[in-house]
């Protein structure tokens, strides 16, 4: 945008728009808009084409045949394949067909000779280069495009129609018409459905939150793509190309090279990279549970079906590093997904519920056995998706052994078993059996929670009582430790860990009773959890099960709500604003390292540089934190209240704090006073020219002092959470 490449609106504008008449039989509408000042010449070229399948080599002989396209009476018709019948592709207006094979141009990329004459770059040298002997004279190939071409007014608005069917559909239609009254009726048709059922999801929204949440509903399910990948293969290379390198089977990648991934994944980003990631995923899917509960389901669960996950048990991270250790939230979405969609739906999915929780527990035990590897119940972690929040990178040891012992480390841990707790809670409700795994996970939460908030014998502890926040510790070989004094959101993970059971389930789940646990094994080891005695205590006859005691929550959450640390405009930033004018440093040994509050885009290399997690603003977190925070209000009630901002002196109590922090992150979406959208940042073009300024951009991640988008700008993903704050705040706020 900052080139002025759009200056005075010199761009054409394309609108896609599919509607279905049957699952096999699609409507596309494609509007084009030149909005400059002239009239220009426009070339649109509708395209429909083969995947490569017949070039991978493989062994049998069938899948060595390209499937073709040819014309039939002017309809574009495609050879059946593979259990794919056959379609035909018809469009509104008349143009040239051009064809060629989707095979790659062997002799511009390598220098090295065609197999054939024909390739995939052919339509861009037959127009662009004008070489009309790069298509297909004899109209067919594996891939065809419709060459149309149209000068356009200034403000003039060229629409075509496709439709592609199926054309051995029985007794079904099998009309591939495009007659313009039932082709309008059917898009208007599918907008109101579209309308009827975001109004039904999320009913009353003013005009400003629907054009919000449409927006991110409509990313979710735009940005499912197909994902496949058999690591196996990739790591073998095809049999009919040159081998791969063999460093590919001394990466980590080798070991996971029983996954196969055939499925339609929900991407973080679908336009510039498509990839899966699986703590992203399990926001996907959690954003997903009011508008396609089933959708959200089946994505919740796929990283930890048999095909994907590792012979230990761990389930994949995301492509280029499938071993690294991602937070373990999937029983957390699994929770989410089961209860939204339970409210929304009237129906208690048990069945949804045990199955995760099956799959859930086998990984569990690969975070039990794999993260603690000092056996002190700290959890290093490795990366654990914060990228560059710390100091020091964190997946390696300092240049003389020192360790970093994580909080965010244990803290996602006690949130795992806390959340599986949860689940086995919820399943005892159906099936009694369920009661007697609950002490399992009742014994490691509260080793987890003594773990973060007690020396147990190892002479430190990541709670700073002088500075009143939970740090990351530096463990030195010669057995001395220090804290890293850095806030940031690695300090707030331990707020997670949070649940409350009343007092009747407690009756009813004898293990839920983690008081008499913990006194009976007191007077085993001969002093009592004096760090922990927070455990089980009873607030507004709730049973309270949290890694942070009360008193330690109002001092860090003092912190979070001051608006020269934490608390931006737009959320809660993801380091404190003190390290602006007040940089950190730290020396150990030969390392040596500095942490400064950057608000928008990173200033170090570190994990490439491509993510900022030093002071912006992160909705998936925050969302996290306002969960944590409604959590503890629905214990601690009315009494509990603070500050909000700090030093305001306007008290309000958790769950008002929560609704307040919601405004804010959906306020980085609303118009302020002035008309403008946060997100747009200083982009004139987008702030003010209507063509612009109601698209919404689901970034990465915010600036942490005026809300601008940072990272990726496609990234609809996690940040789609914001569409539940939406409807959260029209319940509640």
């Amino acid at each position: 945008m900052h080139t002025g490449i759009f200056a005075e609106n010199r761009f054409f504008d394309l609108e896609v728009e599919y509607a279905k008449a049957s699952p096999e039989d699609v409507l596309i509408r494609l509007t084009l808009t030149n909005h400059g000042p002239d009239s220009a010449e426009l070339h649109l070229l509708p395209s429909l084409w083969f995947r490569n399948t017949w070039g991978w080599g493989q062994n049998s002989e069938h899948d060595f045949i390209r499937p073709s396209l040819c014309l039939q009476d002017g309809l574009l018709v495609s050879s059946a394949v593979g259990g794919l019948g056959s379609y035909g592709l018809s469009c509104s207006e008349g143009g040239t067909w051009l064809f060629t094979e989707n095979e790659t141009n062997t002799q511009r990329l390598y220098n090295q000779p065609l197999k054939q004459p024909y390739v995939k770059d052919a339509f861009h040298r037959y127009l662009i280069e004008k070489q009309a002997d790069a298509v297909n004279p004899d109209q067919t190939g594996s891939k065809a495009a419709l060459h149309l071409q149209r000068r356009l007014r200034p403000g003039e608005i060229w629409q075509v129609d496709l439709r592609l069917c199926r054309r051995d559909m029985g007794d079904r239609s099998t009309s591939t018409g495009l007659e313009l009254t039932s082709v309008n009726a059917l898009i208007e048709q599918r907008r109101q459905d579209w309308q009827d059922h975001l109004h039904w999801v999320a009913p009353g929204l003013n005009e400003e939150d629907r054009a919000i949440h449409t927006a991110a509903a409509a990313g979710l399910f735009w940005c499912r793509k197909f994902y496949n990948w058999y690591v196996a293969r990739w790591l073998r290379g095809d049999s009919n190309s040159a081998k791969p390198p063999e460093q590919r089977w001394h990466t980590d990648n080798a070991y996971w090279r029983n996954l196969r991934s055939r499925n339609i994944i929900s991407m973080p980003d679908c336009w510039e990279y498509p990839y899966f990631c699986q703590w992203d995923l399990m926001f996907h899917a959690v954003a997903f549970a009011e508008l396609d509960p089933g959708e959200a389901k089946r994505q919740s669960r796929m990283l930890r079906q048999a095909s994907y996950t590792a012979n230990n048990g761990q389930s994949p991270a995301y492509e280029w590093a499938l071993s690294d250790a991602n937070p373990p939230i999937g029983a957390w979405a699994a929770l989410r997904i089961f209860q939204v969609s339970g409210r929304c739906y009237g129906r208690k999915d048990y069945p949804f519920l045990r199955a995760s929780l099956r799959e859930l527990l086998l990984e569990y035990g690969w975070w039990a056995n794999r993260t603690d590897r000092n056996g002190d119940s700290l959890f290093e972690g490795g990366f654990l998706g914060l990228d560059n929040i710390a100091i020091f990178d964190r997946r390696y040891p300092l240049k003389d052994g020192s360790l970093i012992e994580q909080t965010d480390g244990t803290a996602w841990m006690g949130m795992l078993s806390l959340n599986m707790l949860e689940a086995c809670v919820l399943l005892a409700e159906d099936r009694e059996e369920y009661k007697s795994l609950c002490e399992r996970f009742v014994t490691d939460f509260s080793r987890l929670t003594y773990a973060l908030n007690s020396p147990c014998g190892r002479g430190y502890v990541n709670w700073d009582e002088e500075d009143g926040f939970y740090y990351d510790v530096l463990k030195r070989p010669d057995g001395s430790s220090d804290y890293l004094r850095t806030r940031s959101l690695s300090g707030l993970i331990p707020l997670l860990a949070i649940a409350t059971f009343d007092a009747r389930t407690v009756e009813s789940i004898p293990a839920l009773d983690v008081r008499s646990y913990l006194r009976d094994l007191g007077e085993e080891r001969g002093a009592p959890f004096d760090a922990i005695s927070h455990l089980g205590s009873r607030h507004r006859d709730r049973v309270l099960f949290s890694i942070v005691p009360p008193d330690r929550l109002r001092r860090i959450l003092t912190r979070v709500f001051d608006e020269q640390e934490f608390l931006s405009p737009y959320g809660i930033r993801s380091l404190s604003m003190v390290y602006q004018n007040n940089p950190y440093s730290y020396q150990q040994g030969d390392d040596h390292a500095t942490i400064s509050y950057s608000p928008a885009d990173s200033p170090v290399a570190m994990f490439g540089g491509n993510s900022n997690w030093r002071g912006p603003v992160w909705i998936p977190i925050n969302y996290l934190l306002i969960e944590a925070l409604q959590k503890f209000g629905h214990a601690l009630g009315d009494e509990f209240r603070m500050e909000f901002p700090t030093g305001s002196g306007r008290e309000l109590n958790l769950w008002q704090i929560s609704l307040e922090l919601e405004k804010r992150l959906v306020g980085i979406f609303r118009r302020n006073e002035e008309g403008r959208r946060a997100f747009n940042g200083d982009i004139e073009l987008f702030q003010n020219d209507t063509a612009w300024s109601e698209l919404f951009q689901f970034h990465e991640y915010f600036n942490g002092c005026t809300g601008a988008g940072v990272g990726a700008s496609h990234q609809t993903g996690w940040t789609a959470v914001v569409s539940k704050m939406i409807t959260q705040l029209q319940r509640w706020g």
